[in-house]
């Protein structure tokens, strides 16, 4: 009977396309041997052939690290976004903000007391608003 190994986390498993390469490999690759073939071709002709194959290499390097290098689940486009985001756009401190709800009230209780003023400049207490409201419905209730 034939043993296959089935693994564990399916989420890491990719779909083959060909050669045994994802389609993203095959896109990488493609890529860096469109560019550094012809690139060796052209410079073969003023340079050594060993100096237009080293050449070509270091053109062909960052289309095959593209394709090849995964950390963590990441390929290394994704890797490289991130760490700009860290040490170039994000700012350095990140203070530590809260909005309780405790706090939303206090602002609402402020907002209320300005429109209170701005509405009855005579009676600027709230406080005294609300006495004086108790009082005027008693009486009405009484008469």
């Amino acid at each position: 009977m034939a043993y296959v190994p089935v693994p564990k986390d399916l989420t890491s498993v990719k779909t083959k396309v060909m050669f045994n390469l994802t389609k993203r490999q095959l896109i990488c690759f493609g890529s860096g041997a469109a560019i550094g073939i012809p690139l060796f071709f052209l410079l073969k002709a003023h340079v050594s052939v060993s100096a237009a194959a080293i050449c070509m290499v270091i053109v062909m390097l960052p289309f095959f690290l593209l394709a090849m290098y995964e950390k963590n689940g990441l390929p290394l486009e994704k890797i490289i976004r991130n760490i700009l985001r860290v040490y170039f756009l994000r700012p350095k401190q990140r203070p530590y903000q809260t909005d309780n709800f405790y706090a939303v009230l206090e602002r609402q209780a402020n907002l209320d007391k300005e429109v209170f003023r701005i509405v009855h400049p005579k009676k600027a207490d709230p406080r005294r608003e609300k006495a004086y409201r108790s009082r005027h419905r008693k009486s009405e209730t009484a008469g």
